[in-house]
């Protein structure tokens, strides 16, 4: 994997290959992409994601920092839900699309067969934290992008525990694909929000949705519509 030139003096030692890493190896590492701190570290991480997505796929974490307003009648109706950074996440698109993009990378590499479909994201994800873990010694020691995954893994990480510890960024984030019909074909236009507005709007077909039941119609769609969509490629 590395050269040994007869010059020490001339001979580069081999260092980390993740981004914030970047540290010699030691001897013991010989023959490895990324050092064995940053495989600890990130297996401690995708270990962690399946519970860290469980907390945030709730009404409460979805519900959070949400006032109750009256509907026209008098009547109490359910808050617009602020969060759609945390939507961001266990939607389509989110935490499972992100761990599923570094799992067909990996089985690519492999030469393994195509991902079996997993289900909904809450149904995907700890599926998918088990196939990254138990495959990360490979990835550190004999795939040369494992750098960049361990990276991503490390900011998705943060993300996540962001959002548990109640620590709000916000900003316009992708909430998936528009899985509205038109013409007998799916929109499936990429769909962005801010993360402190409650309303989203298709730019292509103009549907939008608003309160928390919409919220959920849209998540369920655009879930139907991957499904076909996987149906379809199998």
């Amino acid at each position: 994997m590395y050269d040994h030139p007869t010059d020490l003096d001339e001979y580069a030692w081999p260092v980390c290959v993740t981004p914030r890493c970047n540290r010699q190896m030691w001897a013991a590492e010989a023959g490895r992409w990324a050092c064995r701190p940053c495989e600890d570290a990130t297996k401690s991480r995708i270990t962690e994601l399946p519970g860290l997505f469980a907390q945030l796929d709730t009404t409460a974490m979805l519900m959070k920092g949400a006032s109750r307003v009256a509907g026209p009648s008098g009547s109490r109706t359910p808050p617009i839900p602020p969060r759609i950074d945390v939507l961001n996440l266990v939607g389509p698109g989110g935490i499972a699309a992100r761990l599923r993009d570094i799992e067909d990378a990996w089985r690519g590499v492999l030469g393994w067969t195509v991902a079996p479909w997993r289900g909904s994201p809450a149904q995907a994800v700890p599926g998918l934290a088990k196939f990254l873990a138990d495959n990360l010694l490979w990835a550190c020691s004999s795939y040369e992008e494992v750098g960049q995954d361990i990276d991503d893994l490390r900011r998705l990480h943060g993300e996540c525990t962001a959002l548990v510890n109640d620590e709000r960024r916000p900003g316009r984030v992708q909430i998936g694909n528009c899985p509205t019909v038109v013409d007998g074909a799916v929109c499936w236009q990429p769909l962005t929000a801010r993360a402190d507005s409650h309303r989203v709007r298709c730019s292509t077909c103009n549907s939008a949705w608003e309160t928390l039941g919409e919220w959920r119609e849209l998540r369920a769609a655009q879930e139907q519509a991957l499904a076909e969509q996987a149906g379809v490629a199998a």
